[in-house]
């Protein structure tokens, strides 16, 4: 696997370095360097503004006593999409603005949970709706789903868009 990153790695940087070219020579090197030097400067605005959103998200999550969810994942896609804006090369660029811009982010969410699935072997996840506990009554409801709501309904199997949905079935306080 070593051997595989290095390769990959090597096959980005060949491919940084051949779109740098390519755009140095559409519209000069000077442009060039003044377009790479944006990108860094607004790589860093966004790290500091959506860096700053997610580590409160975080922070009220923890002091809720709630689950981190998706504040988790979008902390570390603010952290690459940061680190792949401030190094220099378009391609990172891209990445990292998709990682930043919170339209976006949930879309490299999913790829980046289907990839990970994928890799591990795992069957495709579930995604529930509702869930009906045996014993539940008014004073216990059924079940707390943490990150949605509970709605009457059926299990739906299907790709999870946002993550898993979490079950917690402890009774409420």
């Amino acid at each position: 696997m070593g051997h595989r990153v290095r390769v990959l790695a090597g096959l980005w940087a060949l491919a940084e370095v051949v779109v740098f070219a390519l755009v140095a020579a559409w519209i000069g090197v000077g442009w060039t360097l003044l377009a790479a030097l944006a990108t860094t400067v607004l790589g860093w605005t966004l790290l500091a503004r959506q860096g700053t959103r997610a580590l409160d998200e975080l922070r009220a999550r923890a002091r809720e006593h709630r689950a981190p969810g998706t504040a988790a994942t979008d902390a570390g896609l603010i952290a690459v999409g940061g680190a792949l804006m401030v190094l220099p090369g378009f391609l990172g660029d891209v990445v990292g603005l998709l990682c930043l811009l919170p339209p976006t982010r949930p879309l490299v969410r999913a790829a980046v949970g289907r990839g990970l699935a994928a890799r591990l072997g795992l069957s495709a996840p579930v995604r529930v709706r509702s869930a009906r506990v045996p014993g539940a009554t008014a004073a216990r409801p059924p079940v707390r789903i943490v990150e949605g709501e509970v709605v009457e309904g059926e299990v739906v199997e299907g790709p999870v868009v946002e993550g898993p949905v979490v079950l917690d079935t402890r009774p409420h306080a």
